[in-house]
């Protein structure tokens, strides 16, 4: 299975595409936004990602206002629930901005729609469509993505196998570019979230769907998540990108600064380089130590022409001189006759062993 869009393939076989979730991060501030743009290409990202919604169109104020306190990562609001989505919404106005900017840095322009309008206005602006774990079970928004014939990325955070299978499901039915990404949906940047990932759910989704692409999407800081999830088969790896984590704003605090995402970026190329092939064989590189570490069959003592050979007059040590006898073929040489003399510490070779 390989996806393609744009310059770029997506599989086993090609590099880790890495997507910078802006978000919110841009603070209200489209020059904000495009000097964000411009870090996420230098620190390695492939892809700058954006949210488009409207505040009443993905939250109720009436259902929010009524709880009895905000939770999670939302407990650390100054503002209200409908305050906070409202401050952090990209006007549509900035699209063509955004893109073309992305254009000129050289990255991806991605932004995940939140309801059926921005769907349908993110269609001649981006490549492919993302939708966030919020949306694993409102099927018609899935499908109205979906139908738009692009690749499909989906987030299954805070969902059930069930959850995703039924999403799973609508959409390969629609579209075959699909992009399933492991994620957890904690976003208060604890040490204790590390406990909650579930990169292990993976090796899951590999077996139940083999024809989509894996990935993972992560709001936590180290790298390690990540060498863990492409080593599982993870080719699409996104997290919130900011330029600091000290500022205010719902998402920085979990996002990576442009630092830890450069080295995320260059671990996992080194890890790509390291996993090779699947095949087992002495590697160029090896090719030497292969003769300097590896042992052959050696005369115990110098040996008379015409002498049989013992077990006693057979040495194995270092090093393996190319066309000499391998150690395990010392049973087939005991028995045989010497056709020639040998010093002492001389090579065997089969050639010069008769019966």
């Amino acid at each position: 299975m390989e996806i393609n869009f744009g310059n770029r393939t997506i599989d086993l076989n090609h590099p880790t595409y890495f997507i910078a979730d802006i978000a919110a991060n841009h603070d209200g501030d489209l020059e904000r936004a495009k000097l964000l743009i411009k870090l996420a290409k230098e620190a390695g990202a492939d892809a700058a990602k954006f949210q488009n919604f409207d505040a009443p169109k993905i939250v109720s104020d009436y259902g929010f206002s009524h709880m009895n306190a905000q939770v999670s990562h939302q407990a650390a609001w100054k503002k209200s629930v409908t305050e906070v989505y409202r401050a952090a919404s990209i006007p549509f106005a900035w699209t063509m901005t955004l893109m073309e900017e992305c254009q000129e840095v050289g990255i991806h322009y991605f932004s995940s729609p939140y309801d059926f309008a921005a769907i349908d206005f993110l269609d001649p602006y981006v490549p492919v469509y993302k939708a966030g774990s919020g949306e694993i079970d409102w099927i018609e928004a899935l499908e109205r993505m979906a139908s738009k014939g692009k690749p499909f990325f989906i987030a299954t955070g805070a969902s059930t196998i069930g959850e995703v299978q039924k999403a799973v499901h609508a959409i390969l039915k629609i579209n075959k570019q699909l992009v399933l990404m492991q994620c957890n949906t904690n976003y208060t940047a604890s040490p204790n979230n590390y406990d909650h990932l579930h990169i292990n759910v993976l090796k899951t989704y590999a077996t139940m769907f083999p024809d989509v692409i894996l990935g993972l999407s992560d709001h936590t800081h180290a790298v390690a998540p990540v060498l863990g999830a492409v080593t599982l088969g993870a080719r699409v790896i996104e997290r919130h990108f900011t330029d600091s984590n000290d500022r205010e704003g719902p998402d920085h605090k979990f996002a990576m600064d442009p630092a830890k995402w450069a080295r995320m970026v260059e671990e996992t190329r080194l890890l790509e380089r390291s996993l090779g092939s699947a095949d087992k064989f002495i590697a160029e590189n090896e090719i030497d130590t292969a003769v300097v570490q590896r042992r052959c069959l050696r005369a115990a003592r110098d040996i008379k022409a015409g002498e049989v050979f013992t077990r006693e007059m057979i040495d194995v040590l270092r090093p393996a001189t190319p066309g000499a006898i391998k150690p395990d073929q010392i049973q087939n040489v005991i028995g045989t006759k010497a056709l020639h003399d040998f010093k002492y510490g001389q090579e065997l070779r089969w050639t010069d062993l008769g019966v």
